[in-house]
Parts: C-alpha cells; sequence; structure tokens
C-alpha cells in the first residue's frame, strides 16, 4: 500500500461525521427489520443480514455497536438499547463453555458499558458496575479453561479442539486481562487458583511463536509477519506440527482477517502490559522480554500488510488466493472489489487499520517517532478509504455498514451476486463494529477526550 502522509486525522472530521449519522441509521435498521428469533445476525444477503450457524460470536458486535455509537455521538436511545439487550441477551455468552470468542461477545458489550461507567460518560452506579464486573469476571475464568498445554506454556484452544490453536483468538486475552485487574482467578481442582494473567501472558507468547513468521527459516514460505490462521499440536505430547487454515485459503498463505487480528491484537495488549509494574510479571517471565517479543510480532505483522496490500490499503481475503496472479500487478493498483477472479475482505482493513492506529501511537509514546509515524498514517490511510464509496454503504435500504465483507470464502457462504463471480456488495456484523471501533478510535483522537482503550477504568 501507499500510505499517506500528508492526511491528518482532523482532515476525516467530516467523512466521520458522515459515517455516525449512517452508523445510526444502520443500526435503527437493523432493530426494525431484523428477525430476532432467528438468532444473531452474521452477515448480508443482498442487503438484509442473516444468520449463519457456526458459533455464536456476533451477538456481541450487534450490541456492542450501539454502546459505541452512544459513546461517540452522545445519543442515549442508543445506550438504551444497547445496555438493555446486554442484561437480556447476553447472559450465554458469559458461560459459554463451547467457544474460543469472549473477548469478543462480552467485552464489546459488557466491557464497553463498564469502561464508559469508569470514564464518567454513564452515569456511576454501583449496582451496575458490580454487575458488568461479574460479567466479565466470568467470561475470563471461562475463557481461560479452555486451555491446552505445550511444551513451554499454552493456549486457548479454538472450537476445533484441544490440538488448534486460532490466531484471532488474540483478542479474546483482553477478557482475561481484565477478569485479572478486577481480582479474578480461574479456580480448579482442590480449590487451587490458576492465574488469568498467566494464562493470557502464555497466549500472546504463544500466538507470537508459533502463528507468525519472521523470515527466520521455519518453512519454505517463511516470510516476515505472515501468519497462518492455524497452528496445530500433538495433543497427546504438545509438539507442534504444522500451520493450518480454516476460512483462508492454506497454512502456507495468509489470510488477511487472521493477520489483522493479530495486528490489532498484539497492538492492544502491549498497550495494557506496558502499564503494568514488573513485579506483575514476577510468576510468569521477564517483563521486557514478553514485550520485546509481542512488539516483534505487532511489528512483523503491520509490516506485512502494508507490503501485501494494493495502494489503498484495502486487501484482498488471502494474499495467496490463486485466482490473484490473473489479476496482473494488482498490488500496484487500488483494490477492486467487483473483480471476477478474487473478493476483497474490508473488514480485514477495518481491523488492521486500528492495529496501525495503536502500533503507530504506542511507539510514538516510547520514542521510536518515525516508525510510529509511518505505522499511524498508515492506519489513516485505510480508515479514510474504508469511510468513502464504494465501502461505506449509503443505501438507506441496506442494512450493512460496512461492503465487500467475506466471512467464509473457502466454504462459499457468502453471497455472490447475479452476474459475479465472487462476493460483494455484502456486510458482517464484524466488520460493521470494528469499524466503528477504528472511527471511534480516531473521533476520540482528535477530541483530546482520554485515550481509548479497551481497559480503560481497570488500571
Amino acid at each position: 500500500m501507499i500510505i499517506n502522509y500528508t492526511i491528518k486525522p482532523e482532515d476525516l472530521k467530516i467523512k466521520l461525521n458522515r459515517f455516525w449519522e449512517l452508523s445510526g441509521e444502520k443500526i435503527e435498521l437493523i432493530e426494525k427489520e431484523y428477525d430476532q428469533k432467528l438468532g444473531a445476525p452474521v452477515f448480508t444477503v443482498k442487503g438484509k443480514y442473516s444468520t449463519r450457524g457456526w458459533t455464536e460470536w456476533t451477538q456481541g458486535f450487534q450490541y456492542g455497536s450501539a454502546i459505541l455509537q452512544f459513546d461517540a455521538t452522545g445519543d442515549e436511545s442508543f445506550l438504551q438499547l444497547g445496555r438493555e439487550n446486554t442484561v437480556k441477551k447476553m447472559a450465554s455468552h458469559v458461560s459459554h463453555i463451547g467457544v474460543h470468542d469472549h473477548g469478543f461477545n462480552n467485552v464489546s458489550t459488557f466491557g464497553n458499558l463498564h469502561r464508559l461507567m469508569k470514564e464518567g460518560k454513564i452515569q456511576q452506579n454501583d449496582w451496575e458496575q458490580n454487575f458488568y464486573e461479574l460479567a466479565l469476571k466470568a467470561s475470563g475464568a471461562v475463557q481461560a479453561s479452555r486451555w491446552s498445554k505445550i511444551n513451554v506454556g499454552g493456549f486457548i484452544y479454538s472450537f476445533n479442539g484441544p490440538h488448534s490453536l486460532f490466531v484471532d483468538t488474540i483478542r479474546s486475552c483482553r477478557v482475561l486481562m481484565l477478569a485479572y485487574k478486577l481480582g479474578h482467578f480461574l479456580p480448579a481442582e482442590n480449590d487451587s487458583r490458576i492465574s488469568l494473567f498467566n494464562r493470557g501472558i502464555e497466549h500472546l507468547l504463544a500466538t507470537a511463536n508459533y502463528s507468525v513468521y519472521y523470515g527466520e527459516g521455519r518453512d519454505s514460505y517463511d516470510v516476515w509477519g505472515r501468519t497462518a490462521h492455524e497452528s496445530i499440536f500433538n495433543p497427546n505430547d504438545g509438539n507442534y506440527r504444522c500451520p493450518n487454515s480454516q476460512q483462508g485459503y492454506t497454512g502456507f498463505s495468509t489470510w488477511t482477517r487472521g493477520l489483522a487480528w493479530a495486528m490489532l491484537g498484539f497492538a492492544e495488549e502491549l498497550e495494557f502490559l506496558h502499564e503494568l509494574p514488573v513485579t506483575e510479571f514476577d510468576e510468569i517471565g521477564d517483563k521486557d522480554q514478553i514485550i520485546g517479543l509481542l512488539l516483534k510480532g505487532a511489528e512483523a505483522t503491520c509490516d506485512f500488510y502494508i507490503d501485501h496490500t494494493p495502494i489503498d490499503g484495502i486487501p484482498y481475503w488471502d494474499t495467496g488466493a490463486p485466482g490473484l496472479v490473473k489479476m496482473k500487478d494488482y498490488l500496484n493498483k487500488p483494490a477492486d472489489p467487483f473483480n471476477q477472479f478474487e473478493p476483497v475482505d474490508s473488514s480485514a482493513a477495518a481491523i488492521a487499520s486500528q492495529g496501525l492506529f495503536r502500533l503507530g501511537y504506542f511507539l510514538i509514546s516510547n520514542d521510536r517517532v518515525d516508525e510510529g509515524i509511518r505505522y499511524f498514517q498508515a492506519g489513516t490511510t485505510v480508515l479514510s478509504r474504508l469511510l468513502e464509496t464504494p465501502y461505506l454503504s449509503i443505501d438507506s435500504n441496506h442494512q450493512g455498514l460496512l461492503l465487500h465483507s467475506v466471512y467464509h470464502r473457502p466454504n462459499g457462504w457468502d453471497h455472490i451476486p447475479e452476474g459475479a463471480k465472487v462476493p460483494c456488495n455484502e456486510s458482517s456484523m464484524w466488520g460493521d463494529y470494528h469499524l466503528r471501533e477504528s472511527a471511534l478510535y480516531l473521533s476520540r483522537f482528535i477530541s483530546g477526550e482520554q485515550y481509548y482503550t479497551f481497559f480503560n477504568g481497570v488500571l
């Protein structure tokens, strides 16, 4: 991609104002038209949200979007919508033992509401605060119980089973860290107390060591910053076996949404861990070494994104997708969501933009200004493009906010319009939510509000 070094955050004010207007309209449209009896909305088909049974990982994005809308605009009708539905419908996600998505569902709802109360944007209510904290504590403990030991450390295993480390689970480590700072632990056999902090750190390190490549010769496709969606381990002895992919093209190519999850997950955990005193790392290792490895993962993945994405900052769904070779120098021109060979994934761009912002700001704040500016400006470049057509949905009848998102290309789950050969023109609940998160990050940055992190109010 080509990074625009001239654009400033303030230059996006008009785009952001229009974005939040459209965002509110989309939330209201879904609330009016979507049949909640179908389950959580996942992606759109012909502009209308539909469900897809796999795991229930998107409902937190639905109601979390309303909470972010309130954060950005102060419109209390969205606060009421998000708060009431969190209470009524999110309890099952707190106690869900079958998924690795607790940080998605529960930090987006209970976590955002807790953060807003601690920031003073919601009136203080001790009982309500305790309710949010109880949910986060329980969610963190349940998440930490999905544990596989490996030769060194361990990881939170995916819904595929104890052999499976997913790169996207790095974003769910947030709920372990919140639960830990709220004073909780995982109670286990014989009343032993398992540290949520230690398990979170071990998962982060496993992701850095196995899900990310650093050009150090691990295999024939080892390139700086490439990620594998899934890392496979032998459950009998804890040995690493091979890379794999559930939603990408192969285990030896890079599924770009998985790459984006890593970019953002590393960056926000760096922000969190940097604020902790060194003594909190006594049981798990050296703070500087841990931060150094996570920083390496963050820089590598962000570099890979910049180097393997078309010039406007919007990636195709997988960097090794076979149809890309037919597109003739596709990296040196803007991404084309209407091409006939491979779909773009705008949701990957939305997630990645926030990762670029956070890594850039982290480096700037730690005296690596030139490198930090590079990443921050890359984030601004990507977000600016997403806030324009053909990515921003301006059709008042389309329930989605961010167009050209892809869910599961190998399984053929995404809608392909008549006359097209690849999916396009559709939205996803995670794409819409993460575009709102990235827009909120920059909106608050521009306005000079308290810096927006998932852990505001617990540190």
